[in-house]
């Protein structure tokens, strides 16, 4: 395992469960947590939840030691532009996001993923893609905690269009977030469609997030640069934008439509 804080904590979970003398299946039943689960904690692959750090910090004894390594893991892989909105996101209550190329983060699939990493981060070895995945992966659970933010995405059809991972991968994609609109009342989808014409956040992705004080920020991202911004005339200014592409999106019920067309196109690919 690499001498990465990720790799650190996977190294530590697998000496602590090895010095208890327990399986995983074991320490699954006295955690509560699926086996697989941990194991790819204890691989590298999947970050551990705040709940289950906690869940191993109790169990073995270790003051805070996982629940510590899992922030510092967490700051280390995070671009110092992207922090902030990291930190904030599971303290909000609402999350407005646009995106103009791929499907929002937070709904994302770990084969897209993984597929969209893999493409997009040349030179990269695999185990730095593996833990950019598990990143991606540990930050949808705020769409699955008690009090999930209200969050509401709009994406161009472009993301759909684009055929990340190939047919089958999109297929799975297209089904997770019809699965997630019908199966969480927090979260709202809708697509701009390509006949709605241009749209003042071309090429770009703007996220606005309010804080349960009633503060907003925003934070535009494209390529590999990113800004925060929360001066409350930028705010404005960027809250403008975003609610022009949004009175050019279809409503709920006919992204929908469009999901399942998209679905069904895709399906019929992997078919053939």
């Amino acid at each position: 395992m690499p001498a990465t804080p990720a790799g650190m904590l996977a190294s530590r979970a697998t000496r602590a469960r090895a010095k208890a003398g327990l399986s995983l299946r074991a320490l699954a039943e006295k955690l509560g947590y699926p086996h697989t689960y941990l194991s790819r904690v204890e691989r590298g692959e999947q970050l551990p939840s705040e709940a289950l750090a906690e869940a191993l910090d109790d169990f073995y004894g270790t003051d805070g030691l996982f629940a510590d390594l899992l922030v510092v893991t967490v700051a280390a892989e995070v671009p110092v532009y992207g922090r902030k909105v990291l930190e904030e996101e599971k303290r909000a209550a609402r999350i407005q996001t646009f995106n103009s190329s791929v499907v929002p983060g937070l709904l994302q699939t770990e084969p897209y993923t993984y597929a969209l990493f893999t493409e997009s981060m040349p030179g990269k070895d695999a185990e730095k893609v593996a833990l950019q995945v598990a990143m991606r992966s540990h930050r949808r659970t705020v769409l699955d905690s008690a009090t999930p933010p209200l969050y509401w995405a709009i994406m161009d059809e472009a993301a759909l269009r684009r055929p990340v991972g190939g047919p089958a991968i999109m297929a799975e994609q297209i089904r997770h977030l019809l699965d997630t609109i019908a199966n969480n009342s927090a979260v709202r989808v809708q697509v701009l469609p390509f006949t709605r014409g241009v749209h003042p956040l071309l090429g770009g992705s703007l996220s606005l997030l309010t804080l349960r004080d009633g503060l907003t920020f925003a934070y535009v991202e494209s390529f590999a640069s990113g800004t925060s911004v929360d001066t409350p005339a930028d705010v404005l200014e960027l809250t403008t934008l975003l609610d022009i592409a949004r009175s050019k999106a279809l409503d709920s019920g006919e992204s929908v439509t469009l999901f399942r067309e998209y679905l069904k196109e895709y399906e019929d690919d992997t078919d053939s």
